[in-house]
């Protein structure tokens, strides 16, 4: 079951074309919603953490894969609908400040 589930998010293929081997997908897929419900991956992550930690062996490494995170239409810097503004006219600086 477990390694059916590290499959699924390794790959990240969809849950129907997960392969025969690992029996049925509809059934891989209760079995993970029902362990995040009840707490199950969390007692196991926890676990497993403290005795990483316990051995000294605990190490944190962040990584965003950049094709995954992507910004919404709005905030791509599209143009926006309506006439655009009129540029404002630009005016020759009076110079340095005398102080």
């Amino acid at each position: 079951m477990i390694d059916a589930i590290a499959f699924k998010f390794q790959t990240g293929t969809q849950w129907v074309h997960l392969p025969e081997k690992y029996g049925n997908w509809r059934g891989v897929y209760n079995r993970l919603r029902m362990w995040a419900v009840d707490g199950t991956w969390e007692r196991v992550f926890t676990t497993l953490m403290a005795q990483a930690d316990a051995d000294e062996d605990l190490g944190w490494a962040v990584s965003v894969d950049s094709t995954i995170v992507r910004a919404h239409q709005h905030a791509a810097g599209a143009r926006k609908k309506g006439p655009r503004p009129a540029n404002r006219p630009t005016t020759p600086s009076a110079g340095p400040a005398v102080g």
